[in-house]
């Protein structure tokens, strides 16, 4: 029986942004909401471009607003909120959350972070977990990188977050893109200390 180290009731948050890479934060969705995770999601409007550019046109990139079927995640325990809305629970350090994950992170939010800058829920939602030393993943998959990019990183790093970039494994000889998102998806879950069979410890 798969079971989590963090307690299952605390909900965690899940921020898509305007990189390339949007597969692997729907992958992660899908994964987490397989395990029974109960989650808060936040898509800016740069990753609502990338989304139907990379995973395919969904009703909400029109109609402005994310929907759960959208992911697949129909009857799972999901709430949305709007990237504008700072009123949001996510915004407060006083709503307890297992941590965040920004999948793919962007540079620009990445800077803007790392900056103290919260110009939107997202940001927000970052900052609050660091102050509360709470789980902060941040994925990016820009490359190459910056001098900037890299003490932005840096600083983030020193402050307690984890960086963690989409760069998949090869190792076990993956026969699909569902198998290198997957080692990715892994890879955060392990970092959240959250048991799952994603992948299989090496070895295994």
């Amino acid at each position: 029986m798969l079971y989590s180290r963090m307690p299952a009731s605390r909900r965690l948050v899940i921020a898509l942004t305007g990189a390339s890479g949007a597969p692997y934060g729907v992958r992660l969705l899908q994964r987490l909401a397989e395990l029974g995770r109960p989650l808060d999601l936040v898509v800016s409007p740069s990753a609502a471009i990338v989304l139907r550019e990379e995973v395919g046109p969904a009703r909400w990139v029109e109609e402005g607003r994310a929907r759960a079927e959208d992911f697949g995640l129909e009857g799972a325990d999901l709430r949305i909120f709007d990237h504008r809305d700072v009123a949001a629970p996510i915004a407060s350090g006083s709503a307890l959350r297992g941590g965040m994950v920004i999948l793919p992170c962007s540079m620009g939010t990445v800077g803007r972070i790392a900056s103290g800058v919260s110009s939107n829920l997202i940001e927000r939602a970052a900052d609050v977990c660091l102050k509360e030393r709470r789980p902060l993943v941040l994925c990016p998959r820009e490359t190459p990188l910056s001098l900037i990019h890299l003490r932005n990183l840096t600083a983030l790093a020193e402050a307690g977050a984890t960086i963690l970039p989409c760069a998949p494994g090869f190792y076990r000889r993956p026969e699909s893109i569902d198998a290198l998102l997957d080692h990715v998806v892994g890879k955060v879950l392990d970092v959240l200390d959250i048991e799952h069979d994603v992948v299989k410890p090496w070895g295994d």
